[in-house]
């Protein structure tokens, strides 16, 4: 079979990607083979290619990307779950099941801990997939894995989102995009900030209550306290990190929640903590999720009929290409590679 790898070391970027063959993976107790189909990448494979995610470069050579969908194509002994034929996605980490994140998760995490899903088979144990709902394709399951996992725990775990209430997402990645399109089938209005007009007025098509422009607009901030009446945004999809933590702050109601998601912006600053002290301001990592999340989330997008957003197709041989594009941040939603 053949497979996309990261270089032990890597520090080049998605350049150094390689294409290399490697024999079709053993299948052992608990696991279960997948033909892989198709694949979505995240501002996180990006930082992995650099070295600049989480523990640095890569001290092995690992098949890369987190987010990876296919079929069942053999079982191992003891499995009853799943048969062949199935249609599945794997979670981000593989070994957290349900309750709350343990440091032990850590080392479960796809496309960085371990091997990753972009080859064309894999094996994966069997409680670490979840079924595809019947009227995604594989390449829409493919984008749910990180970014729409994400956005369900910072919604519905960490932010507890309820009909009537007002989120606040930023900009038009995959995480903010499915953020937008969960607070809306949830009954919420959402504030949508984005780089361009094109992007502004796709949001809206999506249901975008407000969306401010915070490149003319760069107190966004402000904009956001204008539309909610002074009051603020009961929660917000925080995807910015440094750069945008203190206008968030600004944003985001007395008791409302921050949902801390990434770091698009940069780590390092130095940020004013008083205002989550004289606002009660709740400030809340969240990591992807757990396999229990990934299965609420499915379940609702079976009953709400719920289509992940793609901005562009690769092929499996254009990998680099699609990781070109992520990098780029030209696009809005997901990007996605195909078989």
């Amino acid at each position: 079979m053949k497979a996309w790898i990261i270089p032990a070391g890597c520090t080049a970027g998605p350049s150094a990607l390689q294409l290399i063959e490697r024999s079709s993976p053993a299948v052992g107790p608990a696991q279960v083979k997948l033909r892989m189909r198709a694949w979505s990448t995240n501002f996180r494979d990006l930082g992995i290619t650099l070295g600049r995610y989480v523990g640095g470069a890569l001290p092995r050579d690992t098949i890369a990307l987190s987010d990876g969908a296919g079929e069942v194509v053999e079982v191992g002994a003891g499995v009853g779950r799943w048969r062949p034929g199935d249609r599945v996605v794997a979670n981000f980490f593989q070994d957290w099941r349900a309750g709350p994140i343990r440091p032990q998760t850590f080392g479960s995490a796809l496309g960085g801990a371990i091997d990753g899903m972009l080859a064309e088979e894999v094996v994966l144990g069997e409680s670490g997939l979840v079924r595809i709902p019947d009227h995604l394709s594989f390449e829409q399951a493919a984008t749910l894995p990180c970014a729409g996992v994400t956005a369900w725990n910072a919604l519905f775990e960490a932010g507890n989102v309820r009909p009537g209430q007002t989120v606040l997402v930023l900009g038009s990645g995959g995480v903010s995009v499915f953020a937008l399109q969960l607070a809306k089938a949830a009954g919420a209005r959402v504030i949508a900030t984005t780089s361009s007009d094109e992007k502004l007025l796709r949001l809206r098509e999506l249901g975008a209550d407000v969306v401010v422009n915070y490149r003319t607009q760069p107190d966004w901030d402000q904009v956001v306290l204008a539309h909610t009446g002074g009051l603020g945004v009961d929660l917000v999809v925080e995807v910015g990190g440094a750069g945008t933590l203190p206008r968030s702050f600004n944003a985001v109601r007395v008791g409302g929640t921050v949902a801390l998601i990434g770091v698009l912006t940069g780590v390092g600053a130095q940020i004013d903590p008083s205002p989550l002290l004289i606002r009660s301001i709740r400030l809340q990592g969240v990591f992807v999720g757990s396999v229990a999340m990934f299965e609420a989330l499915t379940a609702a997008l079976a009953v709400s009929r719920g289509e992940p957003v793609i901005d562009r197709r690769f092929a499996f041989e254009q990998a680099a290409e699609a990781y070109a594009w992520q990098a780029s941040g030209q696009h809005l939603g997901k990007v996605v590679i195909g078989r």
